[in-house]
């Protein structure tokens, strides 16, 4: 039987987690768009994860064009989060490559993310 560890992310860094297990999956430092659509609704694009599991590259043609993507689901529950950029057809593109979708519909927000709203609504 084969054991999966799971990556824990750092308590004092907002933090993206698995809607459906809670496991950690994304530092909020690692987020670079906000500005992205998955298949079931928005989605977000970032630089790395954990807890992560990914499956073989297929050709997909998406809203920006032709990419090589690769599905990635949560390494605890098995459940199918986004995909991986592998490669990317067009030059505009190319930034992409290696990154990774995470669609918001399997996703919450854990750590801190209530003190630095505060925050911002007291200093404005």
């Amino acid at each position: 039987m084969v054991k999966t560890f799971q990556a824990y992310l750092p308590q004092c860094h907002r933090t993206y987690s698995c809607i459906h297990c809670r496991a950690h999956l994304a530092n909020h430092d690692e987020l670079i768009s906000k500005s992205f659509q998955g298949s079931q609704g928005r989605a977000y694009l970032f630089n790395s994860v954990v807890n992560v599991g990914c499956g073989p590259a297929e050709e997909r043609v998406l809203l920006t064009g032709l990419h090589a993507v690769a599905d990635i689901y949560c390494e605890c529950c098995k459940t199918t989060l986004g995909w991986k950029y592998e490669h990317a057809f067009e030059s505009s593109q190319k930034y992409k490559e290696g990154k990774f979708i995470i669609e918001l519909a399997h996703m919450i927000k854990e750590n801190g993310w209530e003190d630095s709203e505060n925050r911002r609504s007291f200093s404005s």
